[in-house]
């Protein structure tokens, strides 16, 4: 890869979780992504060669406000196969966090995290 695309702390509201309470009282996610793009070198200042990351951001809201979930994993999963779809993007990691987890003694959340390339 020669070229690596951050999108850090993409904030959502979801009902996913194994515990009841998560899903009906629900909690912000906090979603990150690295994209791994092969451009070549002295791109030049055009959008079209390089990825909107506008429609990555779009991606991870559609998956994080879509269906319960009960498990981080497959959050990841599902927003893996979704931003590969985007032309010129050739691997993706995504960090899914729950930064409240309801879980006793834990102050800095959990996270998931995945790395994904196309075929």
């Amino acid at each position: 890869m020669k070229t690596r695309i951050k999108i850090n702390d993409i904030v959502c509201y979801g009902y996913h979780g194994v515990l009841p309470e998560e899903q009906h009282l629900g909690q912000a996610f906090r979603v990150n992504l690295e994209l791994g793009l092969d451009l070549p070198a002295g791109v030049d200042d055009r959008l079209e060669n390089t990825v909107d990351y506008r429609l990555a951001v779009e991606m991870v809201q559609q998956v994080m406000t879509g269906p319960q979930r009960l498990l981080l994993e497959t959050l990841a999963e599902e927003i893996a196969d979704l931003v590969l779809q985007l032309p010129r993007v050739q691997e993706a990691t995504v960090t899914v966090s729950k930064p409240n987890p309801p879980i006793p003694g834990v102050q800095g959340g959990v996270s998931v995290a995945i790395t994904r390339s196309r075929e």
